[in-house]
C-alpha cells in the first residue's frame, strides 16, 4: 500500500513537471521577438477552443443540421446558425478567462465556491447530458460505418477502442494534437457542399428574409431547440475550462485562448452551414427526408453525388462522432476528478489515474450499449438529446455567470457590463424557447 502511494505521488509530481516544461516552452516563445516566434506561440497555445467548437459539430450536430436542411431547406436556419456561432464564442470565451485566471476546472470551481449541493446538481446535470450526447456520437459512428458494411457492434467497439487508446496512452500535449488532426476531418463537409452545386443566391437570400416552411409550430420549435442544443451544451463549459487548466494556460494566454476559440467558432459555423445547404439542396422535398431518417438522407446524398459523395458524408459522420466522443469522455473524467479531488490530468499514466479515466470510458460504454438496442428510433432520439441539452443549458450558464462576476475570483477579469448583457440575453433566449416549446406541447392548437 505504501509503495502504491509513493508511486501515485511520483506520478502526480511527474504531471506537474510536464506542465512546468510546457509552460517554460511557452515562456521562451513569448519572450522571443519576431513574427516566426509569435506564430509558433499561437500554434502552441491553440487547441482547446478549436477542439470544443469542432467537437460541437459532433455526430448529433451533423445529423441535426442534415435533418434541418432536409426538412426546412435553405432558409431560416442559416442565419440562426451564424448567430449561434457568435453565441457559442461569447459563452466559451468566458471559460477561457475563468480557467486561465483560477487554474481550476469548472466542476472544481462550483464545488469549491457553492458547496456540495450545487456541486452535485451541476455534476449530475453534466453526466446525464454527456451520456445522452454520447448516444448521438455512437449513432453517427454506427450509421456512418454501416455505409461501408461494418456491423454496428464492431463500429461501436472500434469507436470505444480509439477513444480509450487516445485517452489512456497519450499525455495532454500529444492527446490534444492527435485530437486536432481528427477534428480536421470535420471539414470534409465543405467540399461536399461544393459538389452539390447549391443555389448560392438562395443562400444569400436567407439573410435578407427568414422563411419557415410549414409555419411556426411545435415541430419547428423542436428543431430550433435541437439546433441550439447542438450549438451550446453543458459539456462544452466543463471541457474547455479543464482543457485550459490541463494545458497550463495563464492570464498571459487569455488573448490567444480567445483567438483559438474564435477560429473554432468560424470552422464550426462553416461546417454547420455547409451541412444545411448540402441537404437543403439535395434532400429538401424528397420523399422520406421529412421523417428525420438519417439513413434516407445519406441515401439521397449517394443518389445525387454518387458513391464518392456518399462515402465522404459517411466518413464525416464517423469522424464527428469520434472527435466528440473523445471530448465528452474527457469532459466527464475531468468533472468527476475535480468533484472528488482525484488526480485529474491527461498527463497521468492510466494505472495511476484510473479513477480519473474510468467515468468517461464507462459513460461511452453505456451510450454505445443504448445505440445497439434493436429498432431504436435513432433519428428522433438524436433530436431529443439535442433538445434536452438545450433545456439543461440555462442552469449551467448561470453558474458560469456567477463565477465570472465574482471579483474575489476573477479580479480585473470579471465580466464587463456588455458581456453580462450578451450572456443574460442568451440565457433569456434559451428560457423563452424552452417555455414556448413546453407551451406548444401542452396547448398545440394555440400555435
Amino acid at each position: 500500500m505504501f509503495k502504491r502511494s509513493l508511486a501515485a505521488t511520483a506520478q502526480v509530481l511527474d504531471d506537474a513537471e510536464v506542465r512546468a516544461e510546457d509552460q517554460a516552452r511557452i515562456t521562451r516563445l513569448r519572450e522571443s521577438s519576431g513574427w516566426t516566434k509569435k506564430i509558433l506561440l499561437l500554434l502552441a497555445l491553440i487547441g482547446p477552443g478549436i477542439l470544443v467548437m469542432i467537437a460541437d459539430n459532433d455526430a448529433g450536430g451533423v445529423i441535426t443540421y442534415a435533418q434541418t436542411g432536409a426538412v426546412y431547406g435553405i432558409g431560416f436556419f442559416i442565419p440562426a446558425i451564424v448567430l449561434g456561432g457568435f453565441i457559442a464564442f461569447a459563452v466559451q470565451e468566458m471559460t477561457v478567462r475563468l480557467g486561465a485566471v483560477t487554474h481550476r476546472g469548472h466542476a472544481e470551481m462550483i464545488w469549491g465556491r457553492y458547496g456540495s449541493f450545487w456541486g452535485w446538481f451541476s455534476l449530475i446535470d453534466l453526466v446525464i447530458a454527456n451520456v445522452l450526447t454520447l448516444i448521438t456520437e455512437f449513432i453517427g459512428i454506427t450509421v456512418g460505418m454501416s455505409v461501408f458494411g461494418v456491423p454496428p457492434v464492431l463500429s461501436a467497439l472500434g469507436g470505444i477502442l480509439v477513444d480509450a487508446l487516445i485517452l489512456l496512452v497519450l499525455r495532454y500535449r500529444a492527446w490534444e494534437r492527435v485530437s486536432l488532426w481528427i477534428a480536421a476531418g470535420n471539414l470534409v463537409f465543405v467540399p461536399l457542399v461544393l459538389m452539390a452545386h447549391p443555389h448560392w443566391g438562395a443562400v444569400a437570400g436567407a439573410f435578407r428574409h427568414w422563411t419557415i416552411p410549414g409555419g411556426f409550430g411545435p415541430a419547428f420549435l423542436f428543431v430550433v431547440l435541437a439546433n441550439f442544443g447542438t450549438t451550446i451544451a453543458p459539456w462544452m463549459l466543463f471541457f474547455q475550462q479543464s482543457s485550459v487548466v490541463d494545458k497550463g494556460m495563464t492570464i498571459s494566454d487569455i488573448r490567444h485562448g480567445q483567438i483559438d476559440t474564435a477560429l473554432g467558432a468560424v470552422a464550426m459555423v462553416a461546417v454547420a452551414v455547409a451541412l444545411v445547404v448540402l441537404t437543403g439542396t439535395l434532400a429538401f422535398g424528397h420523399s422520406g427526408a421529412s421523417s428525420f431518417n438519417i439513413e434516407r438522407i445519406i441515401s439521397i446524398v449517394g443518389q445525387r453525388l454518387g458513391p464518392t459523395g456518399q462515402d465522404l458524408f459517411a466518413l464525416g459522420l464517423v469522424e464527428s462522432g469520434t472527435i466528440a466522443a473523445i471530448a465528452l469522455t474527457a469532459s466527464t473524467s475531468w468533472a468527476m476528478g475535480e468533484a472528488f479531488r482525484w488526480p485529474k490530468s491527461i498527463n497521468l499514466a492510466w494505472y495511476v489515474g484510473w479513477k480519473f479515466y474510468l467515468p468517461g470510458l464507462l459513460s461511452a460504454l453505456l451510450a454505445a450499449g443504448v445505440v445497439l438496442i434493436p429498432n431504436a428510433p435513432l433519428g428522433f432520439l438524436n433530436l431529443t438529446v439535442q433538445v434536452i441539452a438545450s433545456i439543461f443549458m440555462p442552469a449551467a450558464l448561470m453558474f458560469l455567470l456567477l463565477l465570472l462576476n465574482d471579483r474575489d475570483i476573477m479580479g480585473a477579469h470579471v465580466n464587463r457590463p456588455w458581456q453580462n448583457f450578451i450572456a443574460y440575453s442568451i440565457v433569456g433566449l434559451l428560457v423563452l424557447l424552452n417555455g414556448l416549446y413546453g407551451f406548444s406541447v401542452v396547448f398545440p392548437k394555440w400555435l
